[in-house]
C-alpha cells in the first residue's frame, strides 16, 4: 500500500503556496513538495499540523491506496 495526499488540491483552495504552507507548519517549501509528490511520509506532529492549516482531518488528507483492503497490517 502507498500513502497517498490531497496536500496539493486542498494547499490550492486557499491559494497558499508551497512556501506558504510549510511556514505556517514550520516545513521547508522542499519538505512540502516532497509530500505532495509522495516522495515523503510526513511525521504524525507535521501531518497533523497541515491537517489543522487546510482545515481538514488527517483521514481527508492522507491515505492509503493499493493491495488488498482485508490485509492484515
Amino acid at each position: 500500500m502507498e500513502l497517498r495526499n490531497r496536500v496539493k488540491e486542498l494547499r490550492a483552495r486557499y491559494n497558499l503556496s508551497q512556501g506558504d504552507l510549510g511556514k505556517l507548519v514550520d516545513a521547508s517549501r522542499q519538505t512540502i513538495s516532497l509530500i505532495e509528490r509522495g516522495d515523503y511520509s510526513p511525521s504524525i506532529l507535521l501531518a497533523l499540523k497541515i491537517a489543522k492549516v487546510l482545515k481538514v482531518t488527517t483521514d481527508e488528507l492522507f491515505y492509503l491506496e493499493g493491495g488488498e483492503h482485508n490485509e492484515e497490517i
